[in-house]
C-alpha cells in the first residue's frame, strides 16, 4: 500500500497550525484525546476513515491514534480537502493519507481503495461510499470488518437502505443521528458555513435576494433561519407536508421548485435527493442565477440536463463556472456542485465538529467493546453517549442547570399524582 498521497508534504507547517486553531475550539474531544492516550481502548484496530479532510477532522485522526488505533484516511469528497491539513496528518500525526484538493473522480476512488488496502476492522463513513465499495468491489475483507460509524445524513439513508436489502454485513453506528450532531452540526454548522461557501465564492449580498432553499431537514432549516437573518426573503421547496407546514410557521415562503425556479436569485439544494434541481428548472430561471448544493452529493443538481442546455461555459471566478444557455441567459453554479461549504469555504466551525467528532470517537471505543454482540444494522448513537458529550459541552462553555430533586423523579415516574 501507498504511504500516502498528498498534494505536497512542504504545506504540513502550514497545516498544523490551522489544526492547533481549531482544537482551541474543540474542547470535549480534546478531553477524550487525553483519556484515550492514558487508557488506549482502541489500542491495535485498524481503522479506514473516509471523511472531508479538514483541521477539525485531523484533531479527531490525532484522537484515534492516541487511542491506539491505526488509522488511515481518505477524503469522502473530491473538493472537500484542505492540502495542509492533509500534509500534517501524513508528517506529525502518520496517519496514511490519501486526498488531494480537486481530484478527479478516478483518483477520489483510487484514494477510497488505498484505505480499503488497509484492510480495517472498523470503517468510519461519511456519505457511505467506502462502505459502498467494501460490499461490492471489496466483499473478501468484509469478514474482517468489526463495525463502523457513518457522519452524515446520505450516508445514513444508504446505510438504512443496505440493511432493508439485507446486504449490509456488520453494524454501523448512524452518528449523524445523535442530537449532539444534527441538531447543532447539521442546523447550526450548515446554516453558518454554507453562508460562508457562498459569499467566498461570490461575494453577493444576501440581503434583498431571493434565496431559495430547497430540503427543509435540520440542515435546510438552519441555511434558511442563516439567509433570513441576513435579510434574504426566503422560500422553501419541499416533498415532506410536515416540514412544508413547519417552514410555513416559521415565516418562510413555501412552493414546488418549478415556481421558485422563476424567481430565485440564489438555489441552494440540502435534501440528499437527485435531480432535485432539473432541466425544467433551468430553463425558468432568471439571467444570473446562482445555484449551489450543500447537500453531500452533486447529483442533487441535474448537472447532465444543464450540460445540454449550454451552449458556452467558463470559469468566471474562483468556484464559479458560468453557463450560458441557448436561451440567452446565464446560470452559475458554484462549486462544481459539490458541498459549497467545503468546496469554496472551511466547512463547519470547529465549535460544532467538536460534538460530532466526539461522537465519532466515543462511537469507535463503544464499537470495539459492543460490536460482537451487534447485528449487520443501523444503530443509533446511545443515549449515554449523547448525554455525556452535551454535559461536556457545557461544561466546557462554563454553563450550569439544574438537577431534578429526589421529589421530582419520583413526581416524573409516578402516575398517582394529578392536580
Amino acid at each position: 500500500m501507498a504511504k500516502h498521497d498528498v498534494k505536497d508534504l512542504k504545506l504540513a507547517k502550514k497545516g498544523i497550525l490551522r489544526i492547533e486553531w481549531a482544537a482551541m475550539d474543540m474542547p470535549v474531544l480534546e478531553g477524550i484525546k487525553k483519556r484515550f492516550k492514558k487508557e488506549k481502548p482502541l489500542k491495535g484496530t485498524r481503522i479506514a476513515a473516509c471523511l472531508h479532510v479538514t483541521s477539525e477532522t485531523a484533531n479527531l485522526m490525532e484522537t484515534l491514534k492516541l487511542g491506539g488505533a491505526d488509522a488511515v484516511l481518505c477524503a469522502s469528497n473530491p473538493l472537500s480537502t484542505q492540502d495542509d491539513v492533509a500534509a500534517a496528518c501524513v508528517k506529525y500525526f502518520k496517519v496514511p493519507t490519501f486526498s488531494i484538493k480537486g481530484e478527479d473522480n478516478k483518483t477520489y476512488y483510487r484514494h477510497i481503495m488505498s484505505a480499503i488496502a488497509h484492510k480495517p476492522q472498523m470503517t468510519m463513513d461519511d456519505g457511505a461510499d467506502l462502505v459502498s465499495i467494501l460490499h461490492t468491489e471489496k466483499k473478501n475483507l468484509l469478514k474482517g470488518v468489526i463495525g463502523g460509524t457513518e457522519e452524515t445524513t446520505t450516508g445514513v439513508i444508504r446505510l438504512r437502505a443496505m440493511a432493508a436489502d439485507g446486504v449490509l454485513k456488520y453494524p454501523i453506528v448512524a452518528v449523524n443521528d445523535a442530537h449532539t450532531k444534527y441538531l447543532f452540526d447539521n442546523r447550526y454548522g450548515t446554516g453558518q458555513s454554507t453562508i460562508d461557501g457562498i459569499l467566498r465564492a461570490t461575494n453577493r449580498l444576501i440581503a434583498g435576494s431571493v434565496f431559495v432553499v430547497c430540503g427543509y431537514g435540520w440542515c435546510g432549516r438552519g441555511l434558511a433561519w442563516k439567509a433570513k437573518g441576513m435579510g434574504a426573503k426566503v422560500i422553501v421547496t419541499e416533498v415532506d407536508p410536515l416540514r412544508a407546514l413547519e417552514a410555513t410557521m416559521d415565516g418562510f415562503d413555501v412552493m414546488p421548485v418549478r415556481e421558485a425556479s422563476r424567481v430565485g436569485d440564489i438555489f441552494v439544494t440540502v435534501t440528499g435527493d437527485i435531480n432535485v434541481i432539473s432541466k425544467s428548472c433551468f430553463t425558468k430561471m432568471k439571467d444570473g442565477a446562482i445555484v449551489a448544493n450543500s447537500g453531500h452529493f452533486n447529483a442533487e443538481i441535474d448537472l447532465p440536463a444543464l450540460k445540454k442546455l449550454t451552449k458556452k461555459k467558463r470559469f468566471i471566478r474562483d468556484f464559479v463556472q458560468e453557463h450560458t444557455l441557448r436561451n440567452g441567459r446565464s446560470i452559475y453554479i458554484l462549486g462544481e456542485g459539490r458541498l459549497i461549504n467545503l468546496a469554496s469555504a472551511e466547512g463547519h466551525p470547529s465549535q460544532v465538529m467538536d460534538m460530532s467528532f466526539a461522537n465519532q470517537a466515543l462511537c469507535a471505543e463503544y464499537m470495539v467493546k459492543n460490536a460482537r454482540k451487534l447485528g449487520p444494522k443501523v444503530y443509533g448513537v446511545p443515549p449515554a453517549i449523547d448525554q455525556k458529550i452535551a454535559k461536556l459541552k457545557l461544561k466546557a462553555m462554563g454553563i450550569k442547570i439544574d438537577t431534578l430533586t429526589p421529589e421530582q423523579k419520583k413526581y416524573l415516574s409516578s402516575w398517582e399524582m394529578g392536580t
